[in-house]
């Protein structure tokens, strides 16, 4: 099975956002060290948690600095933007790292409403034009002409070159799942952001109704899980209250830097926050590099998958480092 990393520029209490953005850049060549097949990094805005609010600028200094990993967005929230200027991206990226590019696609906001206004204006109603973007933005960036008629099918996506992007649908629900299948395109499930529910069904409707393309002839899935491995079960419990903290927060509204384990391990949480805390607790993927493996493969086999995508924050970024390294081991991969 191959493990693949997806990256949302955690930042935490004490460091600035700016040292998060660095971490991701240092964190991609770790990760490219280790084994890992993909490296993705996510867009999201007005978030003191979540700090990579452009993904392409990000990809552009990750894959300029490494050399054999894959590097993409998870996701491009389109609605913000015109599928040319996208496509136009990822084809300067694909300039730069020939052969390594993923142009992930989202429909979500990545933000409250107020900051996606902020973010296009003069949105009228993108979010319902997500799958003509999604058409238009496939053809652009593969270089094959728009349908006859298109009034923009003159129009091509520079830089053209031998080789271009792969995209992929993500989703957390069906919607993303049918139309991945309907354009023939990978199809990627944020398990960790639904805590799994409606994962089977999705995969199920992406499998079923999958239009083979000419890239693509097959349906290709992944999920992403949250994930946190360390030298100790006890070590990972501790470094897991960073979240739990977090997870509260997110609850009531809050986007906070992350705080230290010790720092949330003094907190005096109300009983509500508790039930949610010990939730989490049950379903999380923490232990030891090897114990962490062995949930992550069970998930996999149960979906028919053979590629996993592995999300991790953990307050010291050398503690991120840590985990992914135990992980790579365990999996054989260094």
């Amino acid at each position: 099975m191959k493990l693949s990393v997806l990256d949302q520029s955690p930042a935490s209490e004490g460091s600035t956002a700016a040292d998060a953005v660095a971490e991701s850049v240092q964190l991609a060549r770790h990760c490219e060290g280790l084994g890992y097949h993909r490296y993705w990094v996510s867009e999201h805005h007005n978030s003191d948690s979540i700090v990579g609010t452009a993904p392409e600028v990000l990809m552009a200094a990750i894959a300029a600095t490494t050399s054999r990993i894959r590097v993409g967005s998870a996701g491009v929230m389109l609605p913000h933007y015109s599928a040319l200027k996208v496509a136009e991206q990822f084809r300067v990226l694909e300039a730069i790292a020939p052969g390594r590019i993923d142009l992930g696609l989202g429909r979500a906001p990545g933000s409250d409403r107020l900051t996606a206004y902020a973010l296009n204006p003069s949105d009228d109603g993108m979010a319902d034009q997500f799958p003509q973007q999604v058409m238009s933005l496939q053809s652009w960036v593969s270089g094959q002409p728009l349908p006859d008629g298109h009034p923009f099918r003159t129009i091509k996506a520079h830089p053209t070159g031998p080789t271009s992007p792969e995209m992929w649908i993500l989703g957390s629900s069906d919607y993303g799942a049918q139309l991945a299948a309907h354009f023939g395109l990978p199809y990627a499930f944020a398990y960790f952001f639904s805590d799994g529910r409606g994962v089977e069904q999705a995969l199920q409707l992406y499998r079923r109704n999958y239009r083979p393309s000419e890239r693509f002839p097959v349906p290709v899935a992944t999920i992403c899980v949250w994930a946190l491995a360390a030298d100790t079960e006890e070590q990972a419990r501790h470094l897991l209250k960073t979240r739990e903290h977090w997870r509260v927060g997110f609850e009531q509204g809050l986007r906070l830097p992350l705080i230290s384990p010790e720092a949330a391990d003094r907190l005096v949480y109300a009983e509500a926050d508790l039930g949610r805390i010990a939730a989490l607790r049950r379903r999380a993927m923490v232990g030891t590099g090897e114990q962490v493996l062995e949930k992550i493969q069970v998930l996999g086999e149960q979906l028919g998958l053979d590629e996993m995508v592995i999300n991790t924050w953990a307050f010291d970024p050398m503690a991120r480092r840590r985990s992914y390294e135990l992980i790579a081991r365990a999996a054989g991969m260094v």
